[in-house]
């Protein structure tokens, strides 16, 4: 696989992907807006968000670093993303999920073995 350089990082400690499809004419004080008065959170912490259009065609990522917000854009030229469902609003991701998504997998099959938990063996 080729180097990805304008990629979120795969340590981010906080990354979210928003449900919803967006307006797209949002850019990065309306995607803040957005952040802070619907999800009731602050976009100034360093988490990453990611938002999606209705096509499913376009992501962009919102984050605050240190002095400013940067705005990540990936427009697809033919196909579209796989965008999980869920009721929930926000979905955690982790920094590998993200860019799997962003590589065209669908992140809700690349699930492992479900985590046992055993207090005895007889």
């Amino acid at each position: 696989m080729r180097p990805r350089y304008l990629r979120p990082a795969r340590e981010m400690p906080e990354i979210f992907l928003y449900r919803a499809p967006i307006d797209f004419r949002k850019q990065a004080n309306g995607l803040a807006l957005l952040i802070e008065q619907e999800l009731g959170r602050s976009p100034f912490t360093g988490a990453l968000y990611a938002f999606t259009n209705r096509q499913r065609n376009k992501i962009k990522c919102l984050m605050w670093e240190d002095n400013g917000f940067v705005l990540y854009y990936k427009a697809l030229a033919e196909e579209k993303f796989k965008w999980p469902k869920s009721a929930d609003e926000l979905m955690p991701l982790t920094g590998e999920q993200i860019n799997w998504l962003l590589d065209g997998y669908d992140i809700n099959l690349l699930k492992g073995h479900k985590m046992l938990h055993y207090e005895a063996l007889g």
